[in-house]
């Protein structure tokens, strides 16, 4: 028996056809666009341009695709929006629920001179909008906010955080890892001014490849982070002033950007809403197993209102690390147990420094496989 619980990682599997289309790619023919004068490369460009129109599409961005920016992951694109942009003596608000992709580049930026504070969520990891705007400043330049969180699911309030930055005039950055893919996420409702993603969770693609969708007027304020060869302007020593050339020096990652494209369209296909009443579901069926277990805690909300398809579990009296390492040697259940890179939000939750095992379902998991779970859990703490 095998059962893939670790979805808020990595999705498995991943969507129909993604394996072939990156195989494809490297056996037929990969050449690299933007330097090739040939059909080849030229259908390669072709791809990755359609690519950007899908996620244009998806995050209901109405500007042009161009303002769709490739790079590895998520964690790079927070890196390059929140580096490239901030100066010493600016100011930053975030919360206290946010992954060390956007805590780690904030503590750096701090030994530069760049402020920041986290507006705290409550044990459920639910997040005031008023405690938010308590902490913009004359010198706050930006807000930057997780859509989901990674560690207990719990949604934040993101059309009040974008009333509010509308309000107060300041930056809205995005980090959609946990959501794209699953929740309506539309650039322009919310005038976010740059939504960051990656390709390898529920938008169910491979590993490698993210981006950030950015705002022409925002994008000329972030200075890039990283340059090099683009194939435009080689006659130039400058960086292109131009999107997506000024965030996309050197060798794209291809087959990621190939697997992705074949990944969205089976997203499009089955539809959002239809891929998160699946996971949710099964989110619904595992706690509502788990409150009949005794001396174990589901952390964040009670059910499934405001939640994405995450669950972390406290085993009070219990090592977690164990019982996800019994889970896993004795009953080929994968889960992922610790602080999940996200050590503030664990200190919100109550659940640090000991960390939870959590579960994160995703589409290709079933009924049958959260019974079992459930089943296998009873008997853990009933031992």
């Amino acid at each position: 028996m095998s059962i893939y619980f670790d979805n808020g990682s990595t999705s498995f599997p991943k969507a129909p056809g993604v394996g072939e289309a990156v195989a494809g790619l490297i056996a037929g023919g990969a050449f690299n666009i933007n330097r090739g004068g040939y059909a080849g490369a030229y259908e390669v460009a072709g791809t990755v341009y359609e690519t950007r129109e899908m996620l244009a599409q998806l995050f209901s961005f109405s500007g042009e695709c161009k303002n769709v920016v490739f790079m590895p992951s998520v964690t790079y694109a927070l890196n390059t929006v929140l580096k490239g942009f901030l100066r010493p003596g600016d100011h930053v608000v975030t919360t206290s629920m946010e992954h060390n992709a956007v805590m780690r580049p904030l503590v750096q930026l701090a030994h530069t001179g760049v402020l920041f504070d986290a507006a705290g969520a409550d044990c459920r990891g639910v997040l005031d909008p008023d405690a938010l705007e308590a902490l913009i400043t004359p010198r706050t330049r930006a807000v930057v906010v997780t859509a989901a969180s990674n560690v207990c699911g719990t949604l934040m309030p993101l059309r009040d955080i974008a009333e509010i930055c509308s309000r107060r005039h300041v930056r809205l950055i995005v980090d959609s890892a946990q959501a794209a893919g699953l929740f309506p996420l539309s650039m322009d409702e919310l005038g976010a001014d740059a939504l960051t993603f990656t390709g390898h969770k529920s938008l169910l693609g491979p590993q490698g490849i993210g981006g950030m969708i950015v705002r022409p007027d925002f994008a000329g304020e972030i200075e890039p982070v990283i340059s090099g060869g683009t194939g435009s302007m080689s006659d130039s020593e400058e960086v292109p002033p131009f999107l997506p050339d000024r965030f996309e020096p050197g060798t794209l990652n291809l087959p990621g950007i190939i697997g992705l494209h074949c990944a969205l369209r089976f997203v499009q296909s089955t539809g959002i809403d239809a891929l998160r009443n699946h996971d949710i579901a099964l989110t619904g069926r595992f706690l509502k197993g788990v409150r009949t277990l005794p001396g174990v805690r589901a952390v964040g909300l009670p059910g499934t209102e405001g939640r994405a398809p995450i669950v972390s579990l406290d085993f009070t009296g219990r090592d977690n690390a164990a019982v996800s390492f019994t889970l896993d040697s004795e009953y080929g259940i994968m889960t992922r147990c610790g602080l999940h890179c996200a050590p503030r939000a664990h200190k919100t939750l109550g659940t640090f420094p000991h960390g939870t095992v959590r579960f994160a379902f995703g589409y290709g998991n079933t009924e049958a496989e959260v019974d079992t779970c459930l089943d296998v859990l009873r008997r853990i703490v009933q031992a």
